[in-house]
């Protein structure tokens, strides 16, 4: 599969390298020729000089017999023109990265009239889910967001430390499972006999109703209302956007004049307050201490680091900054816009890789700094796996089967459950490059 990439920025630079390691045949197009030269001696790549717009650039890096082009250059304007020169060049499919509010607000007729696969602005999404589960650090969805995986930091106060995940079956009885735990530094696929500790990372799978019910059950559940938005960015207006359809209360500051008043425009029912969100005295102001989350998109991680640990002191949840550092500060969840962008966009590469197979990869999503992979898989026909019950099919280590979609059941697997045809099946894994489940089952 050749797939080509316009920008080689923090998302196209992220996605390179996710590619290169997966063994896809990728050209790299951007006008730094000094940052191209840094990822050609850092990966098996193709990197070609000049702007990606350009008809000639891109027939030069194989366009037109390009299975997929991936326009993630700075601006909006120069990624959908890019994708449109892109189709007309003759390539099968084209992403664009696209961020602007008023190009997003009418996103279904650009992809029509641009012919785009796909537009990618997920970061305000992946926040705004994280919100709505406030005990989380974070969510991701499968099987079109019936099913959530949550990232869940085990405290002292849960009472879980010291109980294995059978007697913690037993006792909830709710189908919720397990699926990834993070010890410090080591990562593991649990079975029944792990052993919980305060301090784990539990990465547990189940459908919302499941997922907020366990929460309810270990006493952490509350339902979020008030939140403080630091930044009215493009993200902060996503995000607020959404909040607000949720019937949540939502504060916007920031310090721009003209942000401010197209704020005031796009969303009359957020309250706007123009002004520095770094002065703390004005946070305390705007009621930070009776905030159920605070959301730091200031555009600087270090401000965003900042402000998120003032909100810590606060009692308030926060968002965002840079995830090996603030992880040990405390803070709640990162996101990461570059890693939300290039995981939709790994998803979409993973389906058409597959398109063709008796499965499908539907969606995929990195956990644990990208050092296990969470999969949904559609079964398109009968396999040699179909219709064989788990206690008869042995996987390789570190590899579970964590639920299945069937019809409009979700289904928490046991020993005497199958997978069929036509079911869609979420996969834990430690291993790279899992483009089938045949690739996780142990040979006979």
């Amino acid at each position: 599969m050749k797939i080509v990439i316009i920008g080689d920025g923090k998302v196209g630079h992220k996605l390179t390298i996710q590619l290169s390691e997966e063994n896809y045949d990728v050209v790299l197009i951007d006008q730094n020729e000094g940052k191209l030269k840094e990822a050609l001696n850092q990966l098996d790549i193709l990197c070609i000089t000049g702007d990606g717009a350009d008809a000639k650039v891109q027939k030069e890096a194989g366009v037109p017999g390009a299975d997929l082009v991936v326009a993630c250059a700075s601006t909006d304007e120069l990624n959908m023109l890019s994708c449109l020169l892109a189709k007309r060049l003759g390539a099968k499919h084209t992403i664009a990265r696209v961020r602007n509010p008023i190009y997003y607000q009418q996103i279904d007729l650009l992809k029509e009239d641009l012919r785009l696969s796909m537009a990618v602005n997920p970061a305000a999404f992946e926040i705004s889910r994280s919100i709505l589960l406030p005990d989380t650090a974070k969510v991701e969805t499968f099987m079109k967001g019936k099913v959530e995986m949550v990232e869940f930091i085990v405290k002292e106060r849960s009472h879980l430390g010291g109980v294995s995940l059978a007697e913690l079956y037993r006792k909830f009885q709710i189908k919720v499972l397990v699926c990834a735990v993070r010890r410090g530094s080591e990562v593991i696929i649990p079975n029944g006999d792990f052993v919980i500790h305060d301090g784990d990372r539990l990465h547990i799978v189940a459908s919302h109703k499941y997922i907020e019910e366990f929460f309810h059950l270990i006493g952490k559940r509350k339902e979020p209302k008030n939140i403080l938005v630091c930044g009215g960015g493009k993200v902060g207006y996503y995000l607020a956007k959404q909040l607000l359809g949720l019937g949540m209360q939502v504060k916007i500051i920031e310090q721009d004049w003209k942000k401010c008043e197209d704020l005031c425009d796009q969303l009359p029912k957020a309250t706007i307050i123009c002004g520095n969100a770094a002065d703390h005295d004005l946070l305390i102001e705007e009621g930070i201490e009776q905030a159920d989350a605070l959301v730091s998109l200031t555009g600087m991680d270090e401000e965003n680091i900042i402000l998120a640990l003032f909100a810590k002191t606060k009692g308030v949840v926060n968002e965002d900054g840079r995830a090996q550092l603030v992880e040990e500060l405390g803070i709640d969840l990162i996101v990461s816009a570059k890693t939300a962008t290039a995981d939709a966009i790994m998803s979409y590469v993973r389906a058409r890789q597959n398109s063709l197979k008796n499965v499908n990869v539907e969606s995929m999503y990195q956990l644990v700094g990208g050092r296990v992979e969470a999969l949904e898989f559609i079964i398109k026909e009968k396999t040699e796996y179909t219709d064989i019950p788990f206690k008869d099919l042995e996987l390789k280590p570190n590899n579970l089967i964590a639920c299945i979609g069937r019809k409009r059941q979700i289904i928490i697997p046991d020993g005497d459950e199958s997978i069929q045809v036509g079911d869609s099946v979420v996969i834990v894994t430690t291993q790279k490059k899992v483009k089938d489940i045949t690739d996780i089952l142990a040979e006979q």
